[in-house]
C-alpha cells in the first residue's frame, strides 16, 4: 500500500519499519495532526521482566512521545489473571495476585529508561487494567459489553482458529480474554481520550475488537496499528538466544550479556535492527547496514552500543564494549564478564566441566554442553576442551577460570 503520511509519528513508523498494518491510515494521520494524542500498548505481567521481543513495542511508545504524543503503558494486572491465548498451544499457568504485583514492579523499571512519566500533556502514564476489571459485575458486563460480541466472528480470528484447528483445548476463561482487551480500549478512550492501540501483528484481532466495541458503546473514533512479528534473518523468534530469553532487567541479564546479544546480530539484520532499536537517522542505519567484511563488525558494535545505551545508560554500553575488546582482541578476561561464583559446598569433591558450562549459562542442558565439547566449540582459559568427563576441584579454581562457547560467548567461574 502506498500511503504518504503527514504526521511525524506515522512517518517514523513507516520509514523505520515498525508498521505492519493500520485500521485507518488517513484517519489516524489526521487525528495526530490535530494535536497531542494518547496511544497505548498493553503488557501482561507474566514474568518479572519483559524480554527483547517486547522492545519493538517499547520503541513505538518512545517514538509516540518523541513526536509530541502521550504514551500509555497499560499493565495487565487484570488480564494476566486470564492469560492471552493468542497463537498459544496451551493455557498459560494462572498466577496469584501477589505474583502479578511482583511482576508489575519488575516490569515498571524498564519503561522509565525509555519514557518520561509525569503530568505534562505528552508525559507518559502507567495504568493498571485491574482498576476497572477487578470490580466488574459479571451480569452487568455480559449485558452491557458481551452482547456486542459475535461468537461466530470471534471463532473466525486466526489466533482462535489455529488453536481449534489443532484440536487443542481453548478454555472459556481464555476465550474471555479478547473481550477484556477490547473493554480496556473502551475504558482508556472513555477515561483518558486514548485514540490508538498498538501491538504486534498477532494482536490484530484483539485490537479490531476494541475499535468495534468503542464505536458501538460510545460512538468513539479510535484506531489500531500493528508492528511486524519479528524474526531474525535465520528464522529465529526475536527475544531468544542460545542460553534462553534476553531479559531487559539488569538483575535477570547483565548489561554485558545484553550488549553481546546485539553484537552477535547476523550481518543481514544490522540495518533493519538499527532502524527499529536505535535512534540513529535512517540514512546512517542504511549506510551501516550495507557495510561488508570486517567493517560490518564495527556496525554491530555501534548497534550494541546504541541499544544498550537506551536501556542501561551510556556508561554500561562503554563498559560492555571495553570488556568485549579486552576478551576478543587481547585474549584477556575482562572485568564485566558474566560470573558464576561457587561456594566450597557447591564444589564438594569436584564438579564436572559439563555442569559448569550449564550453570554459567553457556549451554541450556548437559546434553548441549557435551555436544559443544564434542564439536570443539568449548574452551577453558582459551584452550580447547576435549574431555567431557573433566572434573574441576578447588585447586583448579585457585584463580578464576574463563569458559568459552564458540568465539563470542564467555563466562568466568570463581570460588566465593
Amino acid at each position: 500500500m502506498t500511503y504518504h503520511p503527514k504526521s511525524d509519528f506515522v512517518t517514523v513508523m513507516m520509514e523505520r519499519g515498525f508498521l505492519a498494518d493500520c485500521t485507518d491510515y488517513q484517519g489516524l494521520d489526521e487525528a495526530l495532526m490535530a494535536g497531542c494524542q494518547p496511544g497505548y500498548i498493553g503488557f501482561d505481567a507474566t514474568a518479572k521482566s519483559l524480554h527483547v521481543g517486547s522492545l519493538i513495542q517499547i520503541m513505538m511508545l518512545r517514538w509516540l512521545q518523541k513526536t509530541g504524543n502521550k504514551p500509555i503503558t497499560l499493565m495487565g494486572g487484570g488480564t494476566t489473571k486470564v492469560g492471552d491465548p493468542s497463537f498459544r498451544a496451551d493455557e498459560r499457568p494462572l498466577l496469584s495476585p501477589e505474583a502479578i504485583e511482583d511482576n508489575i514492579a519488575g516490569i515498571k523499571r524498564v519503561f522509565s529508561a525509555y519514557l518520561t512519566y509525569g503530568d505534562g500533556p505528552s508525559d507518559a502514564m502507567m495504568i493498571n487494567n485491574a482498576e476497572w476489571l477487578d470490580d466488574l459485575n459479571y451480569l452487568d458486563f455480559l449485558r452491557d459489553i458481551g452482547r456486542h460480541f459475535s461468537i461466530n466472528r470471534m471463532l473466525s480470528f486466526e489466533s482462535v482458529k489455529s488453536r481449534l484447528d489443532r484440536e487443542q483445548s481453548l478454555s472459556f476463561l481464555e476465550f474471555n480474554y479478547m473481550i477484556l482487551q477490547a473493554y480496556d480500549f473502551l475504558e482508556l478512550h472513555r477515561r483518558y481520550g486514548c485514540i490508538l492501540q498498538m501491538g504486534g501483528s498477532d494482536q490484530w484481532g484483539n485490537i479490531v475488537n476494541g475499535i468495534d466495541l468503542t464505536r458501538r458503546v460510545i460512538d468513539g473514533e479510535v484506531y489500531g496499528l500493528t508492528s511486524p512479528l519479528l524474526t531474525t534473518s535465520d528464522g529465529k523468534k526475536m527475544g531468544k538466544s542460545q542460553s534462553g530469553a534476553v531479559w531487559l532487567n539488569a538483575d535477570m541479564l547483565s548489561p554485558y550479556e545484553f550488549w553481546q546479544f546485539w553484537r552477535n546480530t547476523t550481518d543481514s539484520d544490522v540495518g533493519r535492527f538499527l532502524k527499529l532499536y536505535s535512534e540513529l537517522p535512517v540514512d546512517e542505519c542504511d549506510r551501516l547496514g550495507a557495510l561488508q567484511g570486517s567493517e560490518i563488525n564495527e556496525a554491530k558494535i555501534r548497534l550494541a552500543n546504541e541499544v544498550t545505551k537506551l536501556l542501561h545508560g551510556a556508561e554500561a554500553a562503554m563498559a560492555a564494549e571495553a570488556t568485549a575488546r579486552e576478551v576478543f582482541e587481547k585474549g584477556g578476561v575482562g572485568d564485566d564478564l558474566p560470573t558464576l561464583t561457587l561456594s566450597a559446598d557447591d564444589l564438594g569433591d569436584g564438579i564436572s566441566i559439563v555442569q559448569l558450562i550449564v550453570r554459567s549459562g553457556l549451554a541450556g542442558s548437559g546434553k548441549e554442553a557435551k555436544r559443544l565439547i564434542a564439536e570443539n566449540g568449548a574452551r577453558m582459559d582459551d584452550q580447547p576442551l576435549t574431555n567431557a568427563g573433566l572434573m574441576i576441584d578447588a585447586g583448579a579454581l585457585s584463580s578464576p577460570i574463563k569458559l568459552s562457547a564458540g568465539k563470542k560467548r564467555h563466562a568466568l567461574v570463581q570460588l566465593g
